[in-house]
């Protein structure tokens, strides 16, 4: 196969589709969500058997654990696909919507419409889910995507988008606005991020290695965030009824995702009694605690714990490791995450509304928390339906990206004749 070629022809597709969808109506869009839903549901045995074929090569290609998580597909992530679609059809389309009119002294009204991106590049590994969270957002905010997905997961995502294409006919859409890379060539990479005749934006879901290349290779935008380095920060004035259930969930819910807690961060004055407790929950999981010097004499007899290095503050373990960290207060704690965290999602547990706040203003990340895990950093969380990634950059959008993040904004004018003297 001549790589190129395939993914210049995919690309002029996708431009050509993502006209079409520009212009698509509500309801066109909204039927074809409810129609790969439906047909999600229709077809959950085969999706199933195709991600029961992904997961025994996997193993046979020692994929990490963490990696084999998150291709798994179980019977709950195949009703969440379908739930998550559902909800996309269920949101205000953003498209079209004008906002901000004014009048000006010339007479002229001056404001914004709300506009599709074109054609979104999705690079993503192992995760199935993101083929249709992915393409559900991209449909609903009328815009074309090209997804290329991990070769670990190339059965089950030939698989949705088989389904993803039937919805797209049925709701009479082109069938080219969502598009699977077949080939499992990396090549198909290099060439999508370097197409900005065809491809609007990039967002990369994976790995740091996987972004750091793109960071240096791609020529088109991108909407991307590196690292998961999340903290929770138990204040002295916490609730420990609170606190207890919060930091365990942060960490032990999932290891491998990227709003997992990998630095616990704990007010000295409470430390004595919340890390004895926090240490048994632990235990049980077999987390392995890495801990400074202070945290180690309260945690000694813990049958798993290291001391702590200056390069854990800045590690994502993505398993079942976290590093462990006394604080003198609120001012030591915002100051260590705005040091070492990657401005993902960081947490505080107080009963304290003012340093709640000073919390919420002064840490830099893109989802700042009081009294609830990292955990909750999602899209499908956070009411968007689902997200297309989270972003920890600034600019053009910041953390779950979903409908709205996939849009960007032109300046409409209407006049009465007016004009400029």
């Amino acid at each position: 196969m001549d790589v190129q070629q395939y993914m210049t022809d995919i690309g002029r597709a996708a431009r050509k589709a993502s006209r079409a969808m520009a212009k698509a109506d509500t309801a066109a869009k909204n039927r074809a969500l409810q129609l790969i839903a439906a047909g999600i549901r229709r077809d959950a045995a085969l999706l199933t058997a195709a991600n029961r074929k992904d997961l025994d090569a996997a193993r046979a290609n020692g994929l990490a654990p963490a990696m084999v998580d998150r291709l798994t597909l179980s019977e709950k992530a195949i009703a969440t696909m379908a739930e998550g679609l559902e909800q996309i059809a269920s949101l205000p389309d953003p498209i079209g919507e004008i906002s901000n009119m004014k009048y000006r002294p010339t007479g002229i009204q001056v404001g914004q419409m709300r506009v599709p991106l074109g054609v979104i590049g999705i690079i993503y590994e192992a995760r199935p889910n993101v083929t249709v969270d992915a393409a559900g957002l991209c449909i609903k905010s009328g815009n074309a995507t090209i997804l290329r997905g991990g070769s670990e997961a190339i059965h089950c995502n030939q698989a949705l988008a088989r389904l993803v294409k039937e919805g797209l006919s049925g709701a009479g859409l082109p069938a080219e606005a969502v598009q699977i890379v077949e080939t499992t060539d990396r090549a198909a990479v290099g060439a999508l991020i370097t197409m900005p005749e065809y491809v609007d934006v990039i967002v990369p879901r994976g790995g740091k290695g996987l972004i750091e290349r793109l960071m240096k290779e791609s020529k088109v935008p991108m909407i991307k965030h590196l690292d998961g380095i999340c903290h929770v920060y138990i204040d002295d004035r916490a609730d420990i009824a609170k606190a207890l259930p919060v930091a365990f969930n942060a960490k032990c819910h999932r290891y491998g995702t990227c709003n997992t807690m990998e630095t616990l961060l704990v007010a000295r004055e409470i430390a004595p009694t919340v890390l004895p407790e926090l240490a048994r929950l632990y235990a049980d999981k077999q987390v392995e605690l890495r801990a400074d010097a202070e945290a180690l004499a309260i945690l000694a007899g813990y049958p798993n714990l290291k001391p702590a290095t200056e390069e854990d503050w800045s590690t994502e373990y993505l398993d079942a490791i976290l590093s462990v960290k006394l604080v003198s207060g609120v001012d030591e704690a915002i100051d260590h995450i705005n040091t070492y965290s990657s401005q993902h999602t960081d947490s505080i547990i107080t009963e304290d509304y003012t340093r709640a706040m000073r919390f919420l203003r002064e840490v830099d990340s893109a989802s700042v928390m009081v009294n609830a895990s990292t955990r909750f950093a999602d899209g499908f969380e956070y009411g968007l339906g689902a997200e297309i990634g989270i972003s920890n950059d600034k600019l053009h959008a910041r953390g779950p990206v979903g409908l709205e993040g996939l849009t960007s904004v032109k300046y409409v004018v209407l006049g009465h004749g007016e004009v400029r003297v």
